[in-house]
């Protein structure tokens, strides 16, 4: 499964990044979102979209969380990542510090696709696809944008 990831895209996103995600067959935002109507391009690919709520984000549109099993694997998908690893779960993807991220911590592998629009301390501005295949290790690789 080919997984187009962002984050923090704090009420801006360009048409360039919607063009690329326009191949996903899934697209998970990490939260800070902002408004809604900041998703509309998102939506109009039409594959699933699933977000999780941000410190940014006002309302209740999002979970705080979203637990998964994909191609056989245990995902979580948070804003802030947490200080340890949760139990049981191989991948953990989170946005927040709007800097990319590839670390195995414990027997979790935490991913940040970074930033798509206001990169922090050095890190360009980037998103992420996750290719999710069962039996084989998960391929991350960020896009600069």
């Amino acid at each position: 499964m080919k997984i187009g990831v962002l984050s923090d895209t704090h009420d801006r996103l360009p048409e360039s990044v919607v063009r690329a995600l326009a191949g996903a067959e899934e697209i998970w935002h990490l939260g800070d979102v902002c408004l809604p109507g900041t998703l509309a391009g998102l939506k109009q690919i039409g594959v699933p979209l699933r977000v999780v709520r941000g410190n940014c984000d006002s309302g209740t549109f999002w979970p705080e969380q979203l637990d998964l099993r994909v191609e056989g694997l245990r995902v979580r998908l948070i804003h802030i990542p947490p200080k340890r690893p949760p139990e049981g779960f191989d991948l953990l993807l989170h946005g927040h510090t709007h800097v990319p991220r590839n670390e195995m911590f414990s027997q979790t592998r935490f991913l940040n696709p970074g930033c798509v629009t206001r990169p922090n301390r050095g890190a360009p501005a980037s998103f992420a696809w996750l290719d999710l295949t069962e039996g084989e290790p998960p391929r991350w690789t960020l896009v600069g944008c």
